[in-house]
């Protein structure tokens, strides 16, 4: 009886215990309007007055052009650089060098502001041709435009002919010096150097700057004019790499200091041949030299001639010394 009266009980109470467990809503604070402060009033806001009929059109801003939806979107372009004072100098009325991009190379090889020159423009109108092309910095390239025609047109004006080409030996490249590897970066990685061989004259002649045989005069006046404008000249005598051309740089180094080292050789001793000449058909006999054997063969004769008690003589071995007595050691 008492199980089933506690049964009974458990199942009158099971409703209001489930209603007890409900959980509670959460306390909403924003529940009712909010309260404002003071009170709200209506305020006409002024329009603009009517644009006047003699007014200018209002300009339309030009529409950005949309790239196509085949094309892709176009990139802004970097802004170019602004042009030295050196290449606003150098015009074509001096030089045809176009301007053409830094290089960067591994190592610090490379440079900026660079040109390709191509050929000097004389005061006359004429040009001399720089072959091949030079890659050089723009202050390198003024340097050797000045120098060819300041100094050395006139050099070839005194041996009466006209100045056509510059052989360019090396210009750019990027190496170590005299092509060393593991040396300091040569002036020539730097597009700061020219090696320059020979110039070409008109008439098809060509000056040689390490050549023996060209007059002393004109490569002294060369030498003379290189080492006032540039800051080194490398010729023979320097070291074993410059016997055959002669390198000019503008490189700046401390108090201005400067390198001029090219000596200028004499020519060659001439060199007699190893074997005389041919004997011409028009020559005379050699009686001369006839007579001086005769008279030789018959200096000989006595000398030979000699009795057999004479030879006996020779051959009899000398008498023997007597030989002195030694002291016995103790």
């Amino acid at each position: 009886m008492v199980t089933a009266a506690a049964f009974i009980l458990s199942i009158a109470a099971g409703p209001v215990m489930a209603r007890e467990a409900r959980p509670m809503p959460p306390l909403d604070l924003f529940a009712g309007k909010p309260k404002l402060r003071g009170t709200l009033r209506h305020v006409a806001i002024p329009l603009p007055r009517p644009r006047p009929a003699e007014a200018p059109g209002a300009e339309e801003p030009e529409a950005a052009e949309k790239p196509s939806p085949g094309e892709p979107g176009k990139t802004a372009e970097p802004a170019r650089p602004q042009p030295s004072a050196c290449r606003l100098a150098l015009t074509e009325e001096i030089a045809i060098a176009p301007s053409v991009p830094d290089i960067k190379g591994p190592g610090g090889c490379g440079g900026e502001d660079l040109v390709r020159l191509e050929a000097v423009v004389l005061p006359d109108q004429r040009k001399v041709q720089v072959k091949p092309a030079a890659i050089l910095r723009c202050k390198m390239a003024t340097a050797i435009a000045d120098w060819i025609r300041s100094d050395i047109v006139p050099i070839a004006a005194k041996l009466g002919s006209q100045l056509s080409d510059l052989d360019n030996f090396d210009s750019y490249e990027c190496r170590g010096r005299n092509r060393i590897a593991g040396a300091q970066l040569s002036e020539h990685g730097r597009a700061n150097a020219l090696d320059v061989r020979a110039f070409k004259l008109v008439g098809g002649k060509s000056i040689y700057l390490t050549d023996r045989t060209v007059a002393r005069e004109v490569r002294e006046s060369v030498l003379h004019s290189a080492c006032a404008r540039f800051s080194t000249v490398l010729g023979p005598g320097s070291d074993w790499y410059h016997e055959d051309h002669i390198h000019l740089d503008v490189s700046e180094r401390r108090n201005n200091y400067r390198i001029c080292q090219w000596n200028v050789w004499d020519p060659l001793p001439q060199i007699a041949p190893l074997l005389p000449a041919e004997r011409p058909d028009e020559a005379p006999p050699r009686e001369v030299a006839a007579k001086s054997a005769a008279k030789s063969d018959a200096a000989q004769k006595p000398e030979a001639a000699k009795s057999d008690e004479e030879e006996a003589e020779e051959e009899k071995p000398a008498p023997a010394k007597p030989k002195k007595p030694t002291k016995k050691r103790r």
